[in-house]
């Protein structure tokens, strides 16, 4: 059935996509991505997908509008080349903060991009730590949602960090924090941030205990930095030392990985979901994420459950 299955990469994570096709033992495909002078984007399949089953990998990440827009692009191509079915590996889901309206007269953007997809002929969905778990309910097709959340535990073990807490940097990241603190066998502390309607003054508080131990900071997204500058800065207010930031996804907006060249951040761990640069911060250690897309793209060609990759781990 291999011979029916082909990978394909758009351009914002090629070294992910190689390492997927690696592992899976299935060349990466060759298509053409170029664009135009104008700007408008051209895609070409120059190998046969009749009756195939392809999985494309591309990440909606810097610059973001112009690699879904090629996605896009991809995938009718490949609908027009009379693809069996259309898999698309999105390690980082773009605009999944706007999932709800907070203000009248909002887009709900996470949902637009769900519908683009389908529109275009996408099949399936495999994304990685979607912002929102709500956001599975946008797609009228099969959306398999992976969690990076075993290999950063199995990372943070390996460190053997002396005295652990793991602290959520606000209530959304609460449950996650807290199945973390479980299998690292961890105490578990909460950053919540009060804004004052009266004054607009943000107050930040500290739920657990943190000082004299080492804080790991759990997060999905680190954009600008500036939250978790904020909380890092409470944490060592209250006593905390050599905190470890981990995320699923670096998107480092505005030279976040300077702005958090913290003296009190020993480490910021973050998946490949989103390429980053060569000669990045020495304290940014990148976990590669393609055995876990591999595994799950197996279990599509071969049959099999998704939720049983992520129970050997106890997470």
């Amino acid at each position: 059935m291999t011979d029916k299955v082909k990978i394909f990469s758009g351009s914002s994570n090629i070294p992910l996509a190689k390492s997927i096709s690696e592992q899976l033992g299935i060349p990466l495909g060759e298509v053409e991505l170029s664009q135009f002078d104008n700007g408008e984007l051209y895609v070409s399949y120059k190998e046969p997908i009749r009756t195939c089953h392809i999985f494309i990998v591309q990440s909606l990440s810097d610059p973001v509008n112009e690699n879904f827009m090629e996605l896009l692009i991809m995938i009718d191509a490949a609908k027009r080349a009379s693809a069996k079915t259309i898999n698309i590996i999105m390690p980082y889901y773009g605009y999944a903060r706007q999932e709800r309206k907070r203000h009248p007269r909002e887009a709900i953007s996470a949902k637009l991009v769900a519908d683009l997809l389908e529109t275009a002929g996408a099949s399936r969905i495999i994304p990685l730590d979607l912002h929102t778990a709500a956001i599975q309910g946008f797609f009228n097709f099969p959306v398999d949602h992976l969690t990076a959340l075993d290999e950063l535990a199995e990372y943070i073990r390996s460190k053997n960090i002396e005295n652990p807490v793991i602290v959520s940097p606000d209530a959304g990241r609460a449950s996650t924090a807290e199945k973390l603190a479980n299998y690292l066998h961890a105490p578990f502390a909460m950053v919540v941030t009060n804004h004052d309607s009266h004054t607009g003054e943000e107050k930040t508080h500290v739920i657990g205990e943190v000082a004299g131990k080492t804080p790991i900071v759990i997060e999905d997204i680190i954009d600008t930095g500036k939250t978790l500058l904020n909380v890092v800065d409470k944490l060592v207010e209250k006593g905390g030392r050599d905190i470890m930031v981990a995320a699923t996804h670096g998107l480092f907006s505005q030279n976040a990985l300077e702005r958090l060249d913290h003296a009190h951040i020993k480490e910021i761990v973050v998946t490949d979901s989103i390429l980053q640069p060569s000669g990045h911060s020495d304290k940014l250690t990148v976990i590669s994420m393609a055995s876990l897309f591999t595994e799950a793209i197996r279990s599509n060609i071969y049959g099999g459950s998704i939720a049983t990759m992520f129970k050997n781990k106890g997470i």
